[in-house]
């Protein structure tokens, strides 16, 4: 594609924060780098997927209100981590991580494996006790607009 067809759908998904390196053709043919704000069937299927992150954290929100699961869960699947990627940012072994979902165990944790998940999470340790978010939902500028 041409330089000037590179697609620049701004739906302003990530509230305007992202750009991507699309590669096209100057006016010499040779291959350049140009920034695009998106294209709509790539935003409208980001979008959907991260609807869909978002309705599975609510879901697991209502779960640790519960006490059915502790606040862990929430915070792993807003973040996207799996049991191993977490285990892998903070060197707690998989089979801790998986005890530590429960919340009479989560409970019980130490300040500094609390704060080694909080690090993880980009979180304060409060909000990850509480299950505070700091992002109410994440991919989206405005709830509203779909």
């Amino acid at each position: 594609m041409k330089q000037d067809q590179v697609p620049q759908d701004d739906e302003q998904l990530f509230e305007g924060r992202t750009r991507e390196i699309c590669y096209a053709v100057d006016e010499n043919g040779n291959y350049v780098q140009v920034l695009s704000t998106g294209w709509a069937p790539k935003n409208a299927a980001l979008r959907q997927t991260w609807d869909a992150i978002n309705e599975e954290a609510q879901e697991i929100l209502r779960q640790v209100q519960k006490e059915t699961i502790s606040p862990l869960a929430f915070f792993m699947t807003q973040g996207l981590f799996d049991i191993k990627l977490l285990s892998d940012y903070t060197g707690i072994p998989k089979r801790k991580i998986k005890t530590h979902m429960t919340p009479e165990v989560f409970r019980r944790l130490d300040q500094e494996t609390l704060q080694t998940y909080a690090d993880a999470f980009n979180i304060s340790v409060d909000d990850l006790k509480s299950c505070r978010s700091t992002t109410a939902s994440f991919g989206k500028a405005d709830s509203t607009d779909k």
